[in-house]
């Protein structure tokens, strides 16, 4: 214990001193400028600009545009790290901040997801890619010592910011980095999945971020409500219909973003506008596009930015950077193991060394070589890091594996009438974890599932063992035809990696400590039923008529190995991450307490009704 304790304290002196390192190193090589930038209506931005006090040579511009503050605001006071890493800023450039429209020291009202506007008519006409040009504008006339190049990158809001700046973007834009972007907040990204909202995450978040603001303010104060538990499943449980949370204890109406989330529950207009997506035409600068396969955020932004600049701009370069990561994960000093992976190297020293310094000191300075391939994912199930030419690949090959009778999955279809069923109880939802947590779970996207695969109201089919290692590589589309003796059910698949269990021994049931028999969540996805044929038109679902429900599940590149098992498990609730449909067509923002039902859901595999999940194997293997 005296060693353990004595190697922790060596550890964390380790790590304080490299803190200081950095910030004596930032203070001691950079000047630190402060500017409110003047858009093009007049609207000012206030931005910080730390310059290399070497001149000696020219620097390009790095910059983060924000809305988490770019503090510190104190002029004498540097942060711990410039840049993305610490290894670009020793390479020296001139790193820039800024805060965005309407957030923290900067004029103007911020817009969630600001909508590009194409056709900019006259001045007034902002948005995030007027905003981005004006401010390279003025530091190009401004800022000495520059060499007329600009390289931009931000994680998650930044990310967006990141991908608003290539519409119409500047011609001094050499390099942009969009790393887990928000990007279409209705169909994949924070806000819903699939038309699902995403409660949890979401009222812990804008309890802080959708505070609203009289001006230009450093320091946004306290929450919009105090707000503390230690077990968010009975919280929500207790809290009860979605719309409680505009009571006078908690958000009341103080929280724009979160009004503009409740009133608008089907894919309209205002989603439409903030989907960037259609506006990534026309790019002509290097694109390096960076996500995690954990990312329990923004999944769906990193791999679908990239499908859209591919798709849109066929002749650009673009690259696409997957890791097994969490949101924003890479930037950590460390990633070495995450869930029951242990991955044995530092993961994140080849994505910073190799790919994100690399791809910046190339397209901004001329220095060394960009040579990585189209895609650089991360292979989970054998952990190793794989190259594409593209992505998805192009040797895979669709494979269907059908829901079976007796809960089997199989790669023959079932020619027998058959269904399974369960009931779905709105006063009992499934959890989306198997733990008891004050805060969302991070760990959920690889937790062992067997808490899940033991309810009633839960399906669970399973191949046999594998002959042979099986590399799923791409998008995964669930098929499900399902008959509801209600109007309305969220639809939630799962696939999951069954790891073996020693010969004669039985499945643990509740696991014990070791991986036998462990059930790895691999990927899992939601659909709100009504939205099966349209999101933007709605549709209840008739008791007694069975429907076709397709849900695309994010892209995996995961190897199940020789003697695993592949399992889908079907559910109707994953609470609290989401709210709770009551099972009723209707606006659920409005539902009462009385609106919710049971809902007796039939999953169907015969002749006709085929319910199957179709993996993308790789046929190389």
């Amino acid at each position: 214990m005296k060693n353990a304790l004595l190697a922790a304290a060596c550890l964390l002196t380790v790590a304080v001193s490299a803190q200081d390192s950095d910030r004596s190193y930032s203070k001691i090589n950079y000047t630190k400028i402060e500017a409110a930038i003047p858009m093009r209506d007049g609207i000012k931005l206030f931005t910080i600009i730390y310059v290399p006090k070497d001149g000696s040579e020219k620097y390009p511009f790095l910059m983060e545009r924000t809305p988490y503050s770019v503090s510190p605001y104190e002029k004498d006071t540097y942060p711990d790290k410039l840049g993305p890493n610490g290894i670009l800023m020793r390479e020296k450039y001139i790193f820039v901040y800024q805060d965005v429209r309407g957030r923290y020291r900067s004029e103007g009202v911020n817009l969630e997801m600001t909508p590009v506007i194409e056709n900019k008519k006259n001045n007034a006409a902002v948005d995030e890619s007027s905003d981005t040009y004006d401010t390279i504008d003025w530091l190009l006339k401004n800022i000495k010592n520059n060499n007329g190049r600009v390289g931009l990158y931000g994680i998650s809001y930044p990310g967006f910011y990141a991908t608003a700046s290539l519409p119409h973007s500047h011609p001094a834009i050499k390099a942009v980095s969009p790393q887990a972007p928000v990007t279409d907040e209705f169909i994949g990204d924070d806000a819903n999945h699939n038309g699902a909202f995403f409660l949890l995450d979401n009222f812990d978040f804008m309890n802080y971020f959708g505070k609203e603001r009289n001006g230009p303010i450093e320091d946004y104060g306290s929450q919009v409500f105090p707000f503390f538990t230690r077990d968010v499943f009975q919280f929500f449980l207790d809290l009860g219909p979605v719309k409680n949370t505009q009571s006078a204890q908690y958000f009341n109406h103080r929280s724009y973003i979160w009004n503009e989330y409740l009133q608008h529950d089907t894919y309209d207009d205002y989603w439409q506008k903030r989907n960037i997506r259609p506006h990534l035409t026309g790019v002509n600068v290097p694109v390096l596009v960076v996500g995690g396969w954990y990312d329990a955020e923004d999944l769906f932004g990193s791999l679908h930015t990239f499908e859209a600049i591919k798709k849109q701009n066929p002749f650009n370069k673009n690259f696409l950077v997957m890791g097994p990561w969490t949101h924003g994960a890479w930037s950590d000093d460390r990633w070495t193991q995450f869930g029951s992976y242990q991955y044995g190297v530092n993961i994140n020293t080849y994505f910073q060394d190799s790919l994100e310094t690399t791809f910046f000191n190339y397209y901004l300075k001329d220095k060394g070589n960009f040579d990585a391939t189209e895609a650089t994912v991360f292979e989970t199930g054998s952990n190793e890091w794989k190259h594409f030419s593209q992505w998805p690949p192009a040797d895979i090959k669709q494979t269907a594996y059908f829901l079976s009778p007796g809960k089997g999955l199989s790669l023959t279809s079932d020619q027998e009438a058959g269904f399974d069923e369960y009931t779905s109880d709105p006063n009992k939802p499934v959890p989306y974890t198997g733990g008891t947590y004050g805060q969302r779970n991070d760990e959920y996207m690889v937790e062992d599932q067997r808490f899940a695969g033991q309810r009633t109201d839960v399906l669970s089919y399973e191949t046999g063992p594998l002959i042979k290692n099986t590399t799923v590589a791409g998008s995964i589309t669930a098929d499900l035809f399902v008959e509801n003796s209600s109007s309305d059910a969220d639809f939630v698949v799962k696939v999951i990696d069954v790891l073996p269990e020693p010969q004669g021994k039985e499945r643990q049931d509740p696991p014990g400590n070791s991986l036998e028999g462990f059930e790895r969540l691999v990927r899992a996805e939601v659909m709100r039923g009504k939205f099966r044929s349209s999101y933007v038109n709605p549709e209840p679902m008739v008791p007694g008529r069975v429907n076709e429900v397709k849900i695309h599940l994010n892209d995996i590149l995961h190897t199940f190995k020789k003697g695993h098992r592949i399992m889908v498990q079907v559910q109707s609730s994953w609470f609290p991450l989401v709210d709770m449909n009551p099972q009723k067509f209707m606006r659920i923002p409005d539902a009462d307490k009385l609106d919710f039902t049971s809902a007796v859901i039939r999953v169907y595999h015969d002749a006709k009704n085929q319910s199957k999940i179709i993996l993308p194997i790789a046929t190389n293997d």
